[in-house]
């Protein structure tokens, strides 16, 4: 089989390297398939091109693959219209946490032949088998079609329980030159960058999350270690970003890799998502030592309600101890913090505000934004049930306009009140991190002129 993975424009200079569709590639491949990648991310290609580039190259399959996001659905309502136009239209697959959760929405609005549910490896092999005229749709496990205009949505398709059996994501296919350049906290300008991920799924279940997988499962840290290494060989790698939903799961979790990382000599910079009740002084203190430079925390409130109806899991005690705790091992913490969940308050919004002022280290700009409930979480089906939105097509259509914006309003203000008081405390968070930056360039400038600093390069 001849099959196009596109990875779409996301307006972005630098992209996040596509690491589902690198898996989807990689499982591919290594059955014998042909997998060509079309690069709009990198080439800002127009959406026109698509259906050019279908119509001078032959392929059995097209995939695309988004997250929930407004920007995303409507670019893929783009491609779609692309990939159909197409004279020699391939049979179209669809997947990620966007389609997942509402498949018959997106089938119907996308005019694609399948929807991918849950983990795809598996999926996508015997999908090809479909094509080849060696199975059936409705014995393949994962997947959601129309047959006479009437959704089928096979059996759940069983999770991988060995995740390193799963092969590396095929990084020979894809112009690393480009996605290593990507920037993050406390990286070196020397540092080349690769995103990776030490397990799949998460321990906990915040009522805004959505996943596809239920659980966790982790990966060896000699797994992780031998990818790395290749990573450093190969590609010049100096900086990981591990961009799973949690390689904090546990502290015993944590101390191993870090543990594991030391022993083997690892030499290198990292980010990861941790969570703030593991947030321990000998856990950070290894955690440094094998090389973390950022912690990206889920804070999501300062407000104990809150936290309780989010099931966060998390108390505001333990989220001051756990920040505090992080500083002082010399590592920045990611400070995220959303507003408008049900409870909140002017109140509320002014002590996140009021916490990002105390502890930020500006090694991010960081705003606060709307809750989102996202088709599939738990909040998309309370937001169903109090009335505030019907389904699927009033959040993609007429709710989810910009992420920075109400999709939904759970909370007593107007709707009007709400981005008034979410502008005011954006606008002091905003002016502190700036105002920090010039007391910084204050310092340098002094340092240079006053002490004659041979080593600097510029403001």
């Amino acid at each position: 089989m001849r099959v196009l993975l596109v990875i779409y424009d996301n307006d972005a200079y630098v992209n996040w390297f596509p690491q589902g569709l690198a898996y989807i590639a990689a499982v591919y491949k290594k059955a014998g398939h042909e997998v060509v990648i079309y690069n709009q991310d990198i080439y800002h290609y127009p959406d026109e091109h698509l259906t050019e580039y279908l119509n001078r190259n032959r392929f059995d399959a097209v995939g695309v693959s988004i997250v929930a996001g407004y920007y995303q659905y409507r670019k893929l309502m783009k491609i779609s219209q692309a990939v159909n136009a197409a004279a020699h239209r391939p049979f179209y697959m669809i997947g990620g946490h966007g389609p997942a959760p509402e498949p018959e929405f997106f089938l119907k609005k996308t005019g694609a032949d399948l929807v991918v549910i849950g983990e795809g490896e598996i999926t996508a092999l015997e999908i090809a088998e479909t094509l080849a005229g060696k199975r059936n749709l409705r014995s393949v496990n994962g997947i959601a079609f129309l047959e006479s205009g009437k959704l089928v949505v096979t059996d759940p398709r069983p999770l991988i329980r060995d995740i390193d059996e799963i092969p590396w994501p095929a990084y020979e296919l894809f112009p690393m030159d480009h996605y290593t350049l990507l920037r993050l906290p406390n990286i070196k300008n020397s540092e080349r960058c690769v995103p990776i991920v030490s397990g799949r799924g998460c321990t906990f279940r915040c009522n805004f999350c959505y996943r596809m997988d239920k659980g966790f499962r982790p990966r060896s840290a000699a797994g992780i270690i031998e990818e790395i290494q290749y990573l450093k060989k190969d590609y010049r790698i100096g900086y990981i970003s591990f961009a799973d939903e949690l390689l904090m799961s546990s502290e015993k979790r944590t101390v191993e890799l870090c543990e594991a990382f030391i022993k083997a000599k690892l030499n290198i910079h990292w980010c990861c998502n941790g969570r703030l009740n593991f947030a321990k002084p000998d856990v950070l203190r290894l955690m440094k030592e094998a090389g973390c430079v950022f912690i990206n925390y889920g804070i999501e409130a300062l407000d104990d309600d809150v936290l309780r109806r989010m099931n966060k899991k998390l108390t505001v005690k333990q989220i001051v101890r756990g920040i505090e705790n992080t500083l002082a091992q010399g590592l920045s913490p990611g400070f995220n913090i959303i507003f408008g969940h049900i409870g909140d308050t002017k109140e509320t919004l002014n002590r996140g505000v009021e916490f990002l002022l105390k502890y930020d280290d500006h090694s991010q700009l960081r705003t606060i934004r709307p809750v989102t409930p996202y088709p599939g979480c738990d909040l998309y089906y309370d937001a169903i049930a109090l009335g505030l939105l019907k389904d699927a097509e009033d959040f993609y259509e007429h709710k989810h306009i910009n992420s920075d914006l109400l999709a939904v309003n759970f909370t007593d203000l107007t709707d009007e009140d709400f981005h008034l008081a979410l502008m005011e405390a954006n606008k002091k968070l905003i002016k502190h991190y700036f105002d920090s930056k010039t007391e910084e360039l204050f310092k340098v400038s002094e340092d240079l002129y006053v002490n004659k600093n041979e080593s600097f390069r510029g403001f």
